[in-house]
């Protein structure tokens, strides 16, 4: 039985929630591995939809064990925000499962977030303000508070003194701010401990164990490939790996026990926040493809910026991942079109480039290539089969598949659960 990864393969917003939760009633644990509540998943079930930031999309799967690995970031009062949400809408989430190795985003991460963006003025990244980036960036420099250190009040108060030690200082003499009390921070922290340990276990032993036994074991990234931090558009990116290679460290699982790499793919392309997009729309096809689509961020709430189809960022991911398969989603939204342009290239100063640019001077600098595929205007959202989908769309599909290097296995056709064409079986 498979152990399967699915991410992103764009800037994020690709739809990784419905195709999470496709699957979801197959497999027996879907794993976050990487990223914290900066992520957004939205998934319709019958008349209900559901946004998801830091919970797994496995959570709305009655027969699935939802699991947050030790690569996530976890904002504790959110993780319970979202659980409140959900059960007063009566969905069972007692069967969430949170490493004890995760590391916790506190309110000193959130603060500094906010005021750091602010700071940068034009040259700032777009962040979300919810603390991640800090948080990592404790985690890397070994002052990060981990959720198994609400258990020891004595190791929980070593730790946020170290922490608080230099950033008081930093709130104070750089940004004007009042310094944040120990105290104050141990005390909140403290009183999520009894509420988070019963979801609290050694997920990397229990994972490892399922695979073992047969399991199918889901990895579920967030955000997207562009957006990984050595992988993605640097600087304009995530503070984790939302690549395949992420869920092996995010999880604690070695890659020999990965069998399938889903990368999800939009029809078109979207991102939020600053950084370089070439085949972004400033004109009338832009705002038709962000009313249509619904672009909106789940998480910020910000319009997302919207474009046609880049074939270079397709097979960049396709490389970067070893991606097995693609789930094209929003497949519908392109209907009514005449033309639909399909980026191919880049030309970067009078040279046709058919790779990402490994500088990111020459990708600032890129300009789309495009070929142009015949458009549709029937309505495809009632296709269950690849031959029910109008010839163009089909040639769409097929010209995408070629030009980005793995078979397309699934379609999204409309939002719900069941407007999906599946081609090839994930499992």
């Amino acid at each position: 039985m498979p152990a399967l990864v699915l991410l992103g393969a764009q800037w994020g917003d690709e739809g990784k929630g419905k195709a999470t939760d496709l699957l979801g009633g197959s497999v027996d644990y879907v794993v976050r591995y990487q990223g914290g509540n900066n992520a957004g998943h939205t998934v319709v079930v019958g008349d209900q939809k559901y946004a998801l930031h830091l919970l797994p999309s496995g959570i709305l799967s009655p027969g699935c064990t939802p699991v947050i690995g030790n690569g996530v970031v976890v904002d504790p009062s959110v993780l319970f925000s979202e659980l409140s949400g959900l059960n007063d809408r009566g969905v069972d989430t007692s069967k969430l499962l949170i490493s004890g190795n995760a590391h916790l985003i506190t309110p000193y991460h959130t603060t500094l977030d906010k005021v750091t963006e602010r700071f940068l003025g034009t040259r700032k990244i777009g962040t979300t303000g919810r603390g991640i980036g800090p948080a990592y960036a404790d985690k890397i420099n070994r002052v990060g508070i981990r959720v198994q250190d609400l258990f020891d009040e004595s190791i929980l108060r070593q730790k946020a003194e170290a922490a608080l030690d230099f950033k008081n200082q930093v709130l104070a003499k750089l940004y004007n701010r009042r310094a944040i009390a120990v105290d104050q921070v141990v005390e909140e922290l403290l009183g999520y401990a009894d509420k988070l340990r019963p979801y609290v276990a050694d997920t990397t032993l229990l994972l490892n164990d399922a695979i073992d036994a047969g399991k199918v074991v889901l990895f579920e990234g967030g955000q997207g490939t562009l957006l990984d931090v050595d992988h993605g558009t640097y600087p304009f990116v995530t503070s984790s790996n939302p690549t395949a290679g992420g869920a092996c460290t995010g999880a604690g699982v070695g890659p020999t026990k990965i069998n399938r790499v889903i990368g999800i793919l939009k029809a078109y392309t979207t991102r939020v926040g600053a950084g370089p997009f070439p085949t972004e729309l400033l004109d009338e096809d832009g705002d038709k493809l962000r009313t249509i689509g619904g672009e909106r961020g789940v998480t910020t709430g910000r319009d997302r910026r919207c474009g046609w189809f880049d074939a270079v960022i397709a097979r960049y991911a396709t490389r970067v991942n070893g991606l097995t398969d693609f789930f094209l989603t929003k497949l519908d939204v392109l209907t009514g079109w005449e033309r639909i342009p399909v980026c191919v290239a880049y030309e970067i100063d009078g040279r046709r480039v058919e790779e990402l640019p490994y500088s990111q001077t020459d990708f600032h600098h890129a300009t789309p290539v495009y070929e142009y595929l015949p458009g549709w205007t029937e309505d495809i959202s009632k296709a269950k089969t690849f031959a029910d989908l109008p010839k163009n769309a089909q040639a769409y599909v097929k010209a995408l598949e070629e030009m980005s290097g793995a078979p397309i296995s699934a379609i999204g056709v409309g939002p719900g659960r069941d407007e999906t064409i599946e081609i090839n079986s994930f499992l």
